[in-house]
């Protein structure tokens, strides 16, 4: 792969869905911005190579996708894995060689987030044998998985997250973090990133606002907190140390450069992703292919 900057057009479809409308207002936005990688997600209805020829005509190209799955007791693995053998082969059919692999949306944890509320043993190690049978799916479909730290799964804190990369080692699993998630669940990610640089095949750059940190003293919800305005920050605006995370990130680093706003600070969506390139544009400008 080579570096390019891009978008998840997440403020778009979170709550509108991922149809063909939504997807046509966010590319024809973040084409005119100037943007040229979105992540990986087709509509329902649509076929790989139909996606990939809409993109063509925005002027896009598809950029690392996201698994996602609570990887808990809830989840049938036979049909975990279906899902996951197709998600992963619609990738390799897109040209993508790496996926994201995430564990979302574990009740407890959407209600009290980044906190690790409710830690199971047996939960957490169920998780990490679903994910290792993931993993062993996408390989053979020729996609590498990369974990994706995210608030309100399994694999929540710094503890949660080590615990998962280092039980399934680098041959099944690489790591491709998000680093918002990760500071606001209480974790390092520039110490993450050191310490598995050799395993970061992706990245999601996200910035916080302090108004909900530490995770301890918020109070509401996963969704209540996310959808606030004061949590999630466009990058550069916000608290984390962006320019200390891309110096940890190793020199042979060849991932897309993927900038995310779960929710604009700014009223307008549109504007926060204009913001968000700009950023890019400047300090990451030099790093990406011509």
């Amino acid at each position: 792969m080579t570096r390019r900057i891009a978008a998840n057009p997440i403020p778009w479809w979170s709550q509108a869905g991922k149809t063909r409308e939504v997807f046509e207002d966010a590319f024809t936005a973040l084409r005119d911005i100037g943007f040229t990688a979105v992540k990986a997600d087709v509509p329902d209805g649509m076929g790989t190579a139909e996606y990939r020829s809409w993109l063509d005509g925005f002027g896009l190209e598809p950029s690392t996708g996201l698994f996602s799955s609570p990887l808990d007791h809830t989840v049938r693995p036979a049909e975990l894995l279906e899902q996951a053998r197709r998600f992963a082969a619609q990738q390799a059919a897109l040209g993508l060689d790496r996926t994201m692999l995430s564990s979302m949306s574990v009740p407890e944890r959407m209600q009290r987030p980044a906190v690790g509320a409710a830690f199971d043993q047996g939960r957490f190690d169920h998780a990490v044998d679903l994910a290792g049978r993931v993993c062993e799916v996408f390989r053979a479909e020729g996609v590498r998985a990369l974990h994706h730290s995210h608030v309100g799964g399994v694999f929540e804190t710094e503890a949660e997250v080590t615990g998962l990369l280092d039980a399934l080692g680098p041959d099944l699993l690489g790591f491709g973090p998000d680093t918002g998630h990760l500071a606001w669940a209480g974790a390092d990610p520039v110490a993450l990133l050191r310490r598995y640089a050799d395993r970061t095949g992706a990245i999601h750059l996200k910035d916080l606002h302090p108004d909900h940190l530490p995770a301890q003293d918020a109070t509401g919800d996963y969704r209540t907190l996310s959808r606030s305005g004061r949590l999630w920050a466009e990058p550069g605006r916000g608290v984390l140390d962006l320019g200390a995370v891309l110096a940890a990130l190793p020199d042979d680093y060849d991932g897309d450069w993927m900038v995310e706003v779960d929710f604009p600070s700014v009223g307008d969506v549109v504007e926060s992703h204009r913001l968000s390139f700009a950023w890019a544009q400047e300090v990451l400008g030099a790093h990406t292919a011509p």
